[in-house]
Parts: structure tokens; C-alpha cells; sequence
């Protein structure tokens, strides 16, 4: 039995859970979401718990049980408290601005950047501009959003600018070594 699909998804005080056929729309304070699953993967509601079951042992099922749960928990998670993604801007005169569900980036380029947030999405900014802050209640989205404004300019080998996120580190190479 997969180890993650068979764990009990608690629900918390202030989440609201309901099943209807395939769809399971789960509403808290942060928002709704709302997925729908895969054929044959069983969604039932115990005693303020999320439990998931699988019609047979075969390898497409076992794959799907523990993707399922693990989809299902970050809904619950993600609508109960959120998610945020941090991203560090790194270089001279590497910036960014937050404007409404825009996102203005000078990224060393001969032009600006503009990035449209998606809605569910919102950005802030510290005050050197270089720190930006992705919240949302969406976990994929979140990460596909970072994941996206990371490639406008991903991190140089060499001397470290661009954008990166605030927990990765970037191992760089050594230069040329010069003439002695």
C-alpha cells in the first residue's frame, strides 16, 4: 500500500470539505479550491478527515493514490494558512516593482520586463527591491509562477545575478585564472 496515499488527511477547524462524484471543493478562510480525481480513486469524508482509497494494486493506482492525497493536503493546507515563495534578485541594478498584478522587472537587459501575475497571485516587494515575495493558497501555481519569472533571468555560473530563490544555493565556477 503506498505510505503517503494511506495517511488521513486531517481537516482543521475553519476548512470545509465537500464531495460531490470526483470533485472535492475544499473552502477555508485563505480562499477555494476545488480538483477533480482521477477515475476509480475513492475520496471519503471521516470524522473531520480526508481519507483516500484505491479500487486495485496496480502500478497506475498505486501512483495515483499518493498524488492524489498529496494534492488534496496542500488544498487543505494551502486554504487553511497559504503558500509564499521568496526570490532574491541578485546584481547591480537588478530590480523589481510591484504595480497592481504586474510585475516590472529590470533584469540588466536593454529593456524592462513586465510580468503579469495570474489571479490567486500576489507579490510584494521589500524595500531594496531585490526580494520578492509570491503568496497564494494555490501550491502549483505558485511554484509555476516562480518557476517562470525565475527563467526571465536564472542565475549566472559565474558571478551569481539573476533571480533565484531565496532558499537555493548556487555553487559557482571559478574564471579564467589569468596570466602570471
Amino acid at each position: 500500500m503506498s505510505r503517503v496515499g494511506k495517511n488521513p488527511i486531517a481537516v482543521p477547524a475553519g476548512v470545509d470539505v465537500k464531495l460531490k462524484g470526483a470533485f472535492v471543493t475544499v473552502k477555508g478562510p485563505k480562499g477555494e479550491l476545488t480538483f477533480n480525481c482521477a477515475p476509480g480513486i475513492k475520496v471519503s469524508l471521516e470524522d473531520r478527515s480526508i481519507v483516500i482509497d484505491r479500487p486495485a494494486d496496480t502500478k497506475q493506482y498505486r501512483a495515483l493514490h499518493g498524488t492524489t492525497r498529496s494534492i488534496i493536503a496542500n488544498m487543505v493546507k494551502g486554504t487553511s494558512m497559504g503558500y509564499e515563495r521568496v526570490l532574491e534578485i541578485t546584481g547591480v541594478g537588478y530590480r523589481a516593482q510591484v504595480q497592481g498584478q504586474r510585475v516590472n522587472f529590470t533584469l540588466g537587459y536593454s529593456h524592462p520586463i513586465e510580468f503579469e501575475l495570474p489571479p490567486g497571485i500576489t507579490a510584494e516587494v521589500d524595500k531594496k527591491q531585490t526580494q520578492l515575495t509570491l503568496r497564494g493558497i494555490d501550491k502549483q501555481l505558485i511554484g509555476q509562477v516562480a518557476a517562470n519569472i525565475r527563467a526571465l533571468r536564472p542565475p549566472n555560473v559565474y558571478k551569481g545575478k539573476g533571480v533565484r530563490y531565496a532558499d537555493e544555493v548556487i555553487r559557482l565556477k571559478v574564471g579564467k585564472a589569468g596570466k602570471k
